[in-house]
């Protein structure tokens, strides 16, 4: 993924404005009879050495961007720090003026802090305008992002929905039957043709009751068990209590399709899954039976967690261990379809 975009202040900007406040501090010396060079070099000195550590203590207090903590405030405790910092350095900037140029006659130091105060104001504010239309941009930024993973997201499950090798899979059995005139072959066209209805009416929305979504896994789980036979077991423990609650749709379809894809399924080692809740959780398990190769690349998984979080801003879990593998899901409880 694309790293954030740092703030940078251009170093023009920095040394350009601090030479020019330099330079205005020591016009009204040009207006006054009784100055001296030394006078306008201490002048100009101090302010531009103060104007470059107020530039670069603010740029380092900001704080790093955050699209969820972006500070709306200009007028903070950072900007009194920042203040007081300001007034002890213009201090020490005058005293050791004095003693490097041995000066006995300087402007009154209420003069250089007055000015002090008001330079650290203005490079505050300006700084802090910068930033904060910098946190707008990189917001935007974030927002575009993720809209861009939400539509991957989707675009791989409706490939996913309609995989083409699980259709040819199904045409395949399908064929089989009717060579041996199978008398569920008319069931089996039943249930192909209900979950591609469940295909085209859910895909649009972006979270189904869990009892939809056990719908359309009862009409998948048939077209497995007409291919695999006993070699496939699928246990539904689902507390009913929790059928209310929503998940984006062919969630569970997609679990199992993941299972399969990486164990063996076979009458001498079914594949199981257990299907139940757990406190807020809809667990999938699954006993490891890898096939031999077999290499998992997670796509699955984290494109199934991509959607959790855009839609319900919780992630999944998964346990494992050397014998079981489970998917938690969180349920939601109260949504809106679109």
């Amino acid at each position: 993924m694309e790293k954030t975009k740092r703030f940078q202040v251009s170093l023009k900007v920095i040394w350009g404005s601090s030479i020019a406040l330099a330079v205005m501090a020591s016009i009204p010396k040009l207006f006054d009879a009784d100055s001296t060079p030394g006078d306008l070099i201490i002048n100009s000195s101090i302010t531009l050495l103060f104007s470059l550590f107020i530039w670069y203590y603010n740029i380092y207090s900001l704080p790093k961007f955050s699209a969820n903590h972006a500070n709306k405030s200009l007028f903070n405790w950072k900007l009194l720090l920042s203040v007081i910092l300001g007034i002890v350095l213009m201090v020490i900037l005058v005293i050791a003026h004095q003693e490097l140029f041995q000066v006995s006659k300087m402007d009154a130091p209420i003069m250089f802090e007055l000015r002090g105060v008001l330079i650290n104001l203005i490079v505050y504010m300006f700084l802090h305008l910068l930033f904060q239309n910098y946190q707008t941009q990189q917001m935007g930024v974030e927002l575009e992002r993720t809209k861009a993973v939400n539509l991957g997201a989707q675009y791989e499950l409706l490939k996913q929905q309609v995989n083409p090798h699980f259709l040819f899979n199904s045409l395949n059995t399908l064929k089989s039957m009717v060579d041996i005139q199978d008398p569920q072959s008319s069931d089996f066209i039943l249930k192909l043709s209900d979950f591609y209805r469940f295909t085209l009416e859910s895909r649009k929305m972006d979270l189904i009751p869990l009892s939809e979504e056990l719908q359309i896994l009862d009409s998948y789980v048939y077209l497995l068990k007409a291919r695999f036979e006993d070699g496939f077991v699928l246990e539904n423990e689902v507390n009913p209590k929790q059928y209310d609650s929503a998940i984006p749709p062919f969630t569970l379809q997609l679990l199992i399709e993941n299972c399969i894809k990486h164990n063996v399924v076979s009458l001498e080692k079914p594949l199981k899954i257990r299907l139940y809740t757990e406190n807020e959780f809809l667990v999938v398990e699954n006993k490891i039976q890898l096939k031999r190769g077999a290499v998992s690349t997670g796509v699955g998984l984290d494109n199934i967690n991509q959607r959790f979080m855009h839609l319900i801003h919780k992630e999944i879990e998964i346990d494992k261990d050397e014998t079981t593998f489970k998917v938690k899901i969180p349920l939601n409880y109260d949504y809106h379809n679109n």
